[in-house]
């Protein structure tokens, strides 16, 4: 039992020390990935647009079908529940 107890200890402890090695070369990958060169983030300008044109879009679709929908709608619920 003791055999495995220092052994399962000795396990623990070399997977902390391994932890504890990438938590202070940590900082080294940062300046490395910040050296490479720029970062790419996203493009939130160009998400912004198309969030805009979509909702252009969709308004605008609504206004031209927007009656002839309505009229859809309302003549489906009626065939539905009778006259």
């Amino acid at each position: 039992m003791t055999l495995r107890t220092s052994t399962l200890t000795r396990h623990v402890g070399q997977r902390a020390h391994a932890a504890l090695g990438r938590v202070t070369t940590a900082p080294t990958w940062r300046r490395r990935l910040a050296a490479s060169g720029p970062s790419d983030r996203g493009d939130v300008p160009g998400w912004v647009l198309v969030t805009l044109m979509t909702a252009g879009l969709v308004v605008a679709i609504w206004a031209v079908a927007g009656p002839a929908l309505t009229t859809m709608f309302t003549n489906s619920l009626n065939s539905v529940t009778g006259p």
